[in-house]
């Protein structure tokens, strides 16, 4: 397994895997112009794995300087359980307290209960003290 920080050049292979993943939802933003301004915007903060070449992990994320926030942990179905996203998690939360961030938060679908349980697992707290309200500037409202 080869570990490394994701680019721009990994764009297609992480589309197509988060797309047969169950319980990751694609928005607008994750356009290859989206994704791009990301990792420009959070450079060294988002990782893949790969096996002989193939993309079969991601984890992407970024911080406001104040809180860091985790999104599109993916592995293959073929490489579950074998560590790899305890391994992406862990390469995220250090490279986010290089850059001094404590604190982290993430999101998850209701419906997507593996990943619900893979992070309680992961010693993240499940908040209940506080609603999330999204808005959306522009033409498209998908939220």
């Amino acid at each position: 397994m080869h570990y490394r920080t994701m680019t721009i050049n990994d764009y297609e292979a992480a589309i197509a895997l988060w797309s047969e993943s169950e319980g990751v939802r694609l928005r607008d933003a994750d356009s290859r112009e989206g994704i791009e301004k990301y990792l420009l915007r959070n450079p060294g903060l988002s990782f893949v794995a790969e096996v002989e070449g193939e993309l079969v992990g991601t984890i992407m994320a970024g911080h406001d300087g104040k809180r860091g926030y985790v999104q599109h942990l993916s592995v293959s179905d073929a490489h579950r359980r074998l560590g790899i996203a305890t391994r992406l998690v862990s390469l995220c939360l250090e490279a986010l307290k290089s850059e001094g961030i404590q604190k982290s938060h993430l999101m998850i679908l209701p419906e997507n209960v593996a990943a619900q349980k893979f992070w309680a697992n992961q010693g993240w707290a499940y908040r209940s003290d506080i609603l999330l309200y999204s808005f959306v500037n522009g033409d498209n409202q998908n939220v």
